[in-house]
């Protein structure tokens, strides 16, 4: 190959060419590098309702690192969802010196299992609220079904006063309600069997019985629809008989 003056030739203009992309990529990279395409503004595009601000401003300030052309935007967007209540956020690059940033927060709808809370989309989240929430308690992996049980069942109680704040499910799969109404507090055993089916059964017979008492000024506390036929109500002022309930 050191005879051929050809082969020679074309080696030059590839060790040339080489070394011409090496120092223009050098030279890209060190222009990018530059202060003077340093990010100044940094903007929130959408109002905050839940997030506080100065935590924001503090993790902008400590991770978003890099100039218009070198920060690392999943990177950046990966540390500002560790801020409580940012569900997502999205950044956008503005010429010269910004960067806009769209928060999307979580919708809180119940605290779950006392340690966390439940987006209006089955998300658990970790955040504080003192909204007055409903409680779901369940085992993990159950937020799902929890909701959707939550959703169903609140709408099916709601013609007769009553809204859920509480909902839980054992281990064992056994249901159990906490709801409040004019009445005041009542806490609804519908068991591990067709809850749904015991509770419309509950809500067709609530105008001629619970209603019926409530009318008549006589307060119950707990209906126990873990029964084949009918249910068991608890009035506060009187001894509970013994009963054997379904499962």
């Amino acid at each position: 190959m050191w005879d051929d003056a050809r082969q020679m030739n074309a080696l030059s203009v590839t060790l040339a060419l080489i070394t011409v992309l090496g120092v223009a990529f050098a030279a890209v990279v060190w222009f990018v590098r530059q202060p003077a395409f340093a990010l100044h503004e940094v903007a929130i595009m959408s109002p905050l309702e839940r997030t506080n601000a100065a935590h924001l401003e503090t993790v902008i300030r400590d991770e978003l690192a890099g100039t218009f052309f070198t920060m690392d935007l999943a990177r950046a967007r990966n540390a500002l969802r560790q801020v409580p209540w940012v569900r997502d956020v999205a950044l956008r690059r503005h010429w010269p010196h910004r960067l806009e940033l769209t928060i999307d927060e979580y919708q809180p709808l119940a605290r779950w299992n006392d340690n966390a809370l439940v987006s209006t989309r089955g998300e658990v989240f970790t955040a504080r609220a003192d909204d007055g929430l409903p409680l779901f308690e369940g085992p993990e992996g159950t937020t799902a079904d929890m909701l959707a049980r939550y959703r169903a069942w609140n709408g099916d109680l709601q013609p007769l006063g009553l809204s859920i704040r509480e909902i839980r499910m054992s281990p064992r799969g056994g249901w159990r309600l906490k709801t409040v109404g004019a009445a005041g507090p009542l806490t609804v055993e519908l068991g591990r069997d067709e809850p749904g089916e015991r509770l419309a059964r509950f809500v067709a017979a609530h105008a001629r019985t619970l209603g019926a008492l409530d009318r008549a000024g006589t307060r119950v506390d707990t209906v126990d629809l873990r029964y084949r036929k009918g249910f068991a109500a608890r009035i506060p002022a009187f001894r509970e008989k013994n009963a054997r309930p379904a499962a």
